[in-house]
């Protein structure tokens, strides 16, 4: 199963890196963190699955499953938090999209996201460290990582969807009294709430597919020897690395339809 989700996430976030600069429809500094979290999902396919899938194989062979596991936990907290923390700021970054208004293109650039992509980066880099030195601290960072990401990007969107009612009845009322400048308003704010719903379907395949794994290591501080247990948290806190680029297909129809020209583009070349 995990071998079959590899190479299905390999391929889907290839595509979906090849297809964003397509979209016009996005911010560049949205189109960066897009980018950024189709890339971390690329490598888990790539390399964190199939990881997994050679400590699954050597669990009979001791030294060999030592090392495979060894990497294994090093390189799963790195792109896992790398991931996590770019949801998180592409929760942020709906947020700020509504609260600043005109404002917004102006606060958040290409520059500091380039610069905030950098820190989570190398932020992820140095538990990925601690870690593979100390691991039992770096499980624990990794699992206050997960719940405060968890906390922040839920918070976000608790915060946005009040916020866009509240706008969506004033537009609803300047329409009714004759005040709608040339219907510029409402096709932002619908163009706002695609973005926000796609989004926030990524959020809630996020919290299916973490917070099992969550779960288990709670229960594995109290019941240590059902270790076994986190086979099937594991594989499906990684199944979200597949699942990502069918999101974007489904719930942004540019990139839908960047996808489906760049598979003919493909076909005809085949041919």
């Amino acid at each position: 199963m995990n071998i079959l989700l590899s190479i299905v996430a390999f391929l889907g976030n290839v595509l979906i890196i090849a297809v964003i600069p397509k979209v016009s429809s996005l911010h560049p500094p949205s189109k960066l963190l897009l980018g950024c979290l189709a890339i971390t999902d690329l490598r888990v396919g790539l390399v964190v699955q199939p990881l997994y899938v050679n400590v699954l194989l050597s669990a009979e062979h001791s030294k060999h499953c030592y090392y495979s596991l060894s990497l294994f936990n090093t390189k799963s907290p790195f792109f896992c938090g790398v991931s996590l923390m770019t949801l998180t700021a592409i929760s942020v970054d709906r947020l700020l999209a509504l609260k600043l208004g005109t404002r917004y293109r102006q606060v958040v650039s290409l520059r500091r996201v380039c610069v905030l992509t950098v820190i989570i980066w190398l932020s992820n880099t140095a538990k990925a460290v601690i870690v593979l030195y100390i691991p039992l601290y770096g499980s624990g960072i990794f699992a206050i990582e997960v719940i405060l990401c968890i906390i922040a990007s839920s918070s976000c969107y608790m915060k946005i969807y009040p916020i866009l009612r509240h706008q969506q009845a004033q537009v609803q009322q300047h329409v009714h009294q004759g005040q709608q400048n040339g219907g510029e308003t409402p096709l932002n704010i619908a163009r706002y709430r695609k973005t926000v719903s796609s989004a926030w379907w990524v959020q809630i395949t996020l919290l299916a597919c973490y917070l099992p794994f969550l779960v288990v290591m709670a229960i594995l501080v109290i019941y240590k020897p059902l270790v076994f247990a986190l086979h099937a948290p594991i594989t499906l806190l990684l199944l979200n690395s597949t699942l990502n680029p069918f999101l974007y297909c489904w719930k942004m129809k540019e990139v839908k339809q960047a996808v489906i020209n760049t598979i003919r583009q493909l076909n005809c070349f085949s041919c």
